[in-house]
């Protein structure tokens, strides 16, 4: 039951910014614990060790606190886990760059600039469009599936533990003459966490949009993305709007040729097609609300 009424505080609150513009989020403090362990450890010889050291501090760290706060009832558990939940916040970023498109390209590319690292100065309508479909797509399951499952797993050491793990690799976990070797340890524990995760959030994307009997499809878009995870939500939401996703891009200046995630699907993109995604994204979540419903009942 914390599960699923943390599920709707944060469908309901998402991020209040008159809170967070008083005290720090959650998500910051776990940004400058990893920054501490990269500006400390990252440095001399074996840095893979050292990183999987910190790697091990930050985990054991996440795991105290998670039961140090569990241990204060079930209204600190419900408060907590609706923080960390994103569904709301994923929303309201996607919609932005909807309303942005809609204002102009100008404003489209200024809002995907946001929620996505390509680069996006000379992105076109589809290009801005795509971008924040699979934003959206990977998002589900990073910022709400994933998380949901690991306290449906672990309580709240094991969403820390996986909050904690996510973070350490969106910063340390890139293939970088810096991070390479320290966030190597962090990367990989990263993707082994989200291994269930994203294959759920396709399902989940696939049971309400009558997408069942395309998983085989799913799959096999899903061996196309340079990610073991992120293909699988994106792949199964490409299926469901009917559009191709990934495919070319840039990051920092230099051409990457991606393949196409549903190659048949239509490219020519516009803002209703997120409007589109922002519809499946409530319908995944509440499947996943009626999954915990039936199990807190069960």
């Amino acid at each position: 039951m914390t599960l699923t009424l943390a599920l709707i505080l944060d469908a309901l609150l998402g991020e209040p910014r008159w809170l967070w513009s008083r005290l720090p989020h959650p998500a910051v403090l776990m940004g400058r614990a990893v920054g501490w362990c990269d500006a400390r450890l990252n440095r001399g010889n074996a840095r893979r060790l050292k990183g999987v050291a910190a790697l091990a501090l930050l985990v054991a760290g996440a795991a105290l606190l998670g039961s140090a706060l569990a241990a204060l009832g079930p209204v600190v558990e419900v408060i907590v886990t609706a923080i960390l939940l994103a569904q709301r916040s994923l929303v309201q970023h996607v919609a932005a760059v909807a309303s942005g498109l809609r204002a102009g390209l100008l404003q489209g590319r200024a809002a995907v600039a946001m929620i996505v690292s390509r680069d996006t100065a000379t992105m076109d309508e589809s290009a801005v469009a795509r971008s924040a479909i699979e934003s959206a797509a990977e998002n589900l399951s990073d910022g709400v599936i994933a998380p949901a499952f690991w306290f449906a797993v672990g309580g709240l050491p094991g969403l820390l533990i996986y909050k904690i793990t996510s973070t350490a690799d969106s910063m340390v976990g890139y293939r970088t003459p810096r991070h390479e070797r320290f966030g190597w340890a962090a990367a990989r524990f990263d993707d082994l966490l989200n291994l269930v995760p994203a294959r759920l959030t396709a399902l989940l994307i696939a049971l309400p949009t009558g997408l069942l009997r395309t998983l085989p499809a799913i799959r096999r878009d899903a061996r196309l993305h340079r990610s073991p995870n992120a293909g699988w939500p994106e792949a199964a939401m490409a299926r469901a709007l009917g559009v191709a996703l990934a495919g070319p891009r840039a990051y920092d200046g230099k051409p990457r040729d991606f393949p196409w995630v549903n190659t048949d699907g239509r490219r020519p993109l516009m803002a209703s097609d997120i409007d589109a995604a922002i519809r499946v994204l409530w319908l995944a979540w509440a499947v996943a609300l009626a999954l915990c419903v039936g199990l807190a009942i069960a």
